[in-house]
């Protein structure tokens, strides 16, 4: 797909043409502002896009809830969208596996009964209703996709195939499809970012997706009196960067919108542990590096281990991939093996297997302890000190000694941040505690948990794990509150 079909629409094509129609948007033509700009073209950006579309989501007339409480709400505003009902109100009393009450709302009308095992089918049915589209633009850096097209392909997903999926499109059935099966329910990486860059084709929002678009600034001003007098208390935002074209040229965009949503993930910049010699060439922070080593030959079964540094699924990721190529590894961890916050320890083991295996790995494989696990060793509540020049790691043990090991590689895998650099501030003022680094897991952005607005600035909107959504089964909802409250705010324009 070339750039000129991802500009939105009505514009002239190529990047050039960007730049005019952004600078329209500017307020210096008389074009009207867009109503929201969507910085981020993952999951979470595509399924606003979907629902801003026109796409509107009603309760199929004979279909009744397995949710008692949740059926008799329902039943209530027949014939009602569900944008057009209040997301409070339907979500009070739900419980999951998600402490957005928004997310477990949509999540339990998409899929009723998927905690218990079942297989319901979504008591929801879609429309599309051009007249409700809402002009907006999906800024992505890469494809359709976003942070899915730079994970491993082969790597099988953490969660479940029909939970990667979106609205009005099971992924079982794009498998079927592309005559693709599902592995134990889940699908690869590949298989989810080629089926996000279709659901974008075949729900038709191609024109309102613009791909190799970096964002360097958003800022807004005070809020403008309107003709009548009376103050808008929602400001202009000033949305600018670049556009890469492929010939690699780049070509500066200028946008103007009443609303930007946040839509960027989290996978930007991975964390350090900021120690001495992290820097060195052999300290990496991504599993791509462990892949390119291995291709490489420059790892083999006969190098020194592979230190993986962290307790989470990306540390665990590079175990598997370490060990299904017989590459010696130690695992070092600072937190104690049976710690509940692990996030092993809050997975199924029937439906994940393999992290449960190197789970039992880590308990079982101790440092200390003779191994069960050819080639694996664990160091559990070790604290890495340094890296040295000559490849060697430095640990002090639980009981207070320093343990020296030689290494081919490392991997630090211990989490990533969102990178908000074109806010000002980086963003932090927006964070539910502004004195610590925004983080998705420990201090997301604040934002209303029924609009997903933030709480810091009126038609700025973040979702996904900038708003404390970690799975794709649970953004779709951020996309519904953001979709609802938009729609209210243009309902309430004056003509």
């Amino acid at each position: 797909m070339s750039l000129h079909s991802r500009l939105p629409a009505p514009c002239p094509p190529p990047a050039t043409a960007m730049s005019n129609w952004g600078k329209d948007h500017l307020g210096t033509g008389s074009s009207e502002p867009l109503t929201a700009v969507i910085i981020g073209n993952g999951p979470s950006g595509i399924c606003l896009s979907y629902l801003l579309s026109g796409y509107t989501p009603y309760v199929k007339p004979d279909a009744v809830h397995p949710h008692p409480l949740l059926q008799r709400k329902l039943a209530e505003a027949p014939g009602v969208a569900i944008l057009d009902q209040d997301l409070n109100y339907l979500s009070e009393g739900l419980e999951g596996r998600c402490q957005s009450p928004v997310a477990l709302l949509f999540d339990a009308l998409l899929r009723p009964d998927t905690d218990f095992g079942g297989d319901m089918e979504s008591v929801l049915t879609w429309k599309h209703q051009k007249e409700r589209a809402i002009p907006h633009v999906v800024l992505g850096r890469n494809l359709p996709g976003g942070a899915w097209h730079s994970i491993e392909g082969s790597m099988v997903t953490l969660s479940r195939g029909q939970w990667m999926g979106l609205p009005d499109l099971p992924v079982k059935d794009w498998m079927r499809r592309k005559r693709r099966g599902l592995r134990n329910s889940r699908a690869t990486a590949g298989d989810i970012a080629h089926y996000y860059r279709d659901y974008v084709i075949k729900k038709g929002l191609g024109p309102n997706f613009v791909s190799g678009a970096v964002v360097t600034a958003v800022e807004w001003g005070i809020p403008e009196p309107s003709g009548s007098g009376a103050q808008d208390p929602s400001p202009l935002f000033h949305v600018s960067g670049f556009l890469t074209a492929e010939d690699r040229s780049q070509q500066p965009f200028s946008l103007c919108a009443r609303n930007v949503v946040l839509a960027t993930g989290t996978s930007d910049s991975p964390a350090r542990l900021g120690l001495p010699g992290e820097a060195l060439p052999f300290v990496h922070h991504e599993l791509s590096a462990l892949e390119v080593a291995t291709r490489a030959g420059l790892v083999t079964p006969a190098s020194d281990p592979v230190l993986i540094v962290g307790a989470g699924l990306s540390a665990a990721d590079a175990v598997l991939y370490a060990r299904h190529y017989n590459i010696p590894v130690i695992h070092a961890f600072r937190r104690p093996v049976d710690d509940p916050g692990l996030v092993f320890n809050q997975l199924p083991k029937m439906l994940y297997p393999e992290y449960h295996k190197v789970h039992q790995m880590m308990r079982e494989q101790s440092i200390l302890s003779p191994s069960p696990y050819e080639g694996y060793r664990s160091l559990p509540e070790h604290q890495l000190l340094l890296f040295k020049e000559d490849r060697q790691a430095v640990f002090r043990d639980p009981k207070g000694l320093q343990k020296v090991f030689g290494v081919s590689l490392v991997l630090v895998l211990i989490g990533s941040h969102p990178n908000l650099s074109f806010l000002p501030g980086a963003g932090t003022d927006l964070a539910v505690d502004p004195d610590q680094p925004l983080s998705a897991k420990r201090n997301p952005i604040d934002v209303d948990p029924f609009t997903y607005q933030s709480t810091q600035q009126e038609g700025l909107y973040a979702m996904g794990p900038l708003a404390g959504d970690n799975f794709v089964r649970f953004v779709q909802g951020g996309a519904l509150a953001v979709a609802s409250s938009l729609m209210r705010k243009e309902a309430s324009k004056p003509p």
